[in-house]
């Protein structure tokens, strides 16, 4: 068995360097160790993540292949990191260049495929902070991710800890859809499209990988973007796949609920403190989000990269 692990990377050195010392320590205690080639794809131009990977190489237990994708956007590289997987990969995965994955990540990412004869499968990304955080960030449990049971149908995945059947992708076209290269939102793109078109993925809730967060993301302004982002792009990605006015019904119907929500709850947040307070607020922009997408407005998260980010 072979498998492919991409990644993309733009500017990150440290993370990077974090990255492959983790996945330099996967172990495989329940299955037959696979091969294994990890994928790098620098997508600054100037080549600035080989100096990384050169100097974990010569020590490096796995396979490692470094490119470039001269083209600026998120959608280019990862086609590219797709593109020099090996013809005879069974399996790629895919994990970001802020994260460390537990020994076990891919393992337990196999097994499950195994078990539940999944076409996709994807797990928990657990956020660690670089320095100590407000107390309002602990209390509102802002970077939690709901968890699910294994073996748990799913209707998207994201690149940021996912392992995909290396055919399905191979009888697309286009991967990765180069309108999103600087909005963001290609994984989501690639995952519901195939959802809607029969493949099944499921939760891996033992595949763990550890997102590091810096502190330019722990502030207020940030939080609200991403989620205002997300929350978009999922309403703009769910009205071109599944068009049908009942789902867009519901989808409007669930950004209405989400504002009247986050209104309702701003009063007894005053009582309750800060947290509660910006939990309602999230909620508001979680609702102007998904009708912001409705109406086909992007945002361009990866336009003007925040250089704070780039460990």
């Amino acid at each position: 068995m072979l498998v492919s692990i991409c990644v993309i990377t733009y500017q990150r050195p440290r993370g990077l360097k974090r990255l492959l010392e983790g996945l330099d320590r996967l172990t495989f205690n329940k299955i037959e160790p696979p091969n294994i080639e990890v994928i790098v794809i620098d997508n600054d131009s100037s080549g600035s993540a080989g100096q990384s990977c050169k100097e974990i190489e010569s020590n490096f237990q796995w396979v490692l292949k470094y490119g470039i994708e001269p083209q600026r956007g998120i959608s280019y590289a990862r086609n590219k990191s797709i593109s020099r997987a090996s013809k005879d990969a069974d399996f790629i995965a895919t994990i970001d260049d802020d994260e460390v994955p537990e020994p076990s990540w891919l393992e337990q990412l196999l097994l499950v495929q195994q078990e539940y004869n999944a076409d996709v499968v994807t797990g928990p990304v657990v956020a660690r902070f670089e320095e100590d955080i407000p107390e309002w960030l602990k209390k509102g449990k802002f970077f939690e991710q709901l968890r699910k049971p294994t073996g748990h149908p799913m209707k998207v995945a994201f690149t940021n800890n996912v392992l995909v059947r290396a055919e399905v992708l191979r009888k697309l076209d286009t991967v990765f859809d180069d309108r999103f290269a600087i909005t963001g939102g290609e994984d989501s793109h690639l995952f519901m499209r195939l959802c809607r078109d029969g493949y099944k993925i499921v939760w891996a809730n033992e595949a763990i990988v550890y997102e590091w967060v810096p502190k330019s993301r722990t502030k207020l302004r940030w939080i609200l973007r991403r989620n205002f982002h997300g929350w978009s792009a999922q309403s703009l990605l769910e009205r071109e796949l599944y068009p049908s006015i009942k789902v867009q019904a519901i989808r409007l119907a669930k950004g209405s609920g989400l504002i009247l929500f986050g209104l309702i709850g701003l009063l007894p947040s005053l009582v309750r403190g800060k947290h509660a307070a910006i939990a309602s607020i999230l909620n508001i922009y979680r609702g102007a989000g998904t009708f912001a997408g409705f109406w086909g407005i992007r945002y361009e998260e990866y336009k003007n990269l925040d250089t704070e980010s780039r460990f």
